[in-house]
């Protein structure tokens, strides 16, 4: 016991001054040159880093088992909601097979004239107002695509205008909005008729409407089809406001993010389309 004590003590000394001595040894290594202590850092890296990469295995594989196991939850969820929708589906794709069916047999019976094939040209919008309009925008397609004046410019949110000059390579559209634009419209569940009129704003107004049509704000407004220019049943707007200044109309499109309009040719006869803005029947007056 007499000697444990002394060696005890010698040792605690030993490693006091090797603990020192280790700290001294990193000072003058830290302001050794850099270079050296660079190389000795990338030895040491590498050296140790097999060991490092052995021991971050398990608890790599460990969260990619938490991981997978959170997708398998997912995943089965997901399955469960497309089988949800994939019934769903099923039983509209019954209905729209009878509604179908049964449109043929009245067109059948009614000896309906059949529609016609539209024919239509997808074009890419290269710029925005000029010419002879405010509330334009000039297309990358012209008479040798197929497009003609009159044709409906649509988007997939509903119309936006109508094909008001052609060049060979060029179109220009005229914009709903537009002062020039006159369109005959439906507003609301009884869909009573009048004038969708463009005045250069965001917001074109009503007119024409009988005294005793009654709209309000959120009413659906969508294409006639009377006198020829657009076939009936297409998408405009809703109302947003009425009041005393008038009944006003916002569009569908998002004027903001219009990339593409769809030019469709629905082959109304007896309609010829001037360059002004206005329509004429083609026969003559």
């Amino acid at each position: 016991m007499r000697l444990a004590t002394p060696v005890k003590a010698w040792t605690q000394r030993f490693a006091l001054l090797f603990l020192a001595g280790v700290a001294v040894a990193l000072m003058l290594l830290d302001k050794a040159d850099s270079v050296v202590v660079e190389r000795a850092r990338r030895a040491v890296a590498d050296a140790v880093a097999p060991i490092l990469d052995a021991a971050s295995r398990p608890v790599a594989t460990f969260n990619e088992m938490v991981e997978q196991g959170g997708q398998l939850v997912s995943v089965a969820a997901e399955n469960a909601e497309l089988r949800e929708q994939n019934e769903r589906l099923r039983h509209w794709e019954t209905v729209a097979r009878r509604l179908e069916a049964e449109n043929e047999a009245l067109r059948s019976t009614l000896n309906l004239v059949p529609d016609p094939t539209l024919h239509y040209v997808t074009a890419r919008v290269i710029a925005d107002q000029g010419g002879a309009f405010v509330r334009s925008v000039l297309l990358n397609a012209g008479a040798r695509e197929g497009v003609e004046p009159g044709q409906a410019a649509l988007t997939g949110d509903g119309l936006a205008g109508r094909v008001a000059e052609v060049g060979n390579g060029t179109s220009r559209v005229l914009l709903v909005t537009d002062m020039n634009s006159r369109i005959p419209i439906l507003v609301g569940d009884a869909q009573d008729r009048a004038m969708l009129v463009g005045d250069n704003t965001a917001e074109p107004h009503l007119r024409y409407l009988e005294p005793r049509v009654e709209v309000k704000p959120g009413d659906r407004v969508m294409t006639s089809g009377h006198g020829g220019v657009f076939p009936p049943g297409l998408p405009v707007g809703r109302v947003t406001s009425v009041d005393e200044e008038g009944i006003r109309v916002r569009p569908f499109v998002d004027w903001g993010h219009m990339q593409y309009l769809r030019l469709v040719d629905f082959e109304l006869p007896g309609i010829l389309r001037s360059f002004d803005g206005s329509e004429s029947p083609g026969n003559g007056r």
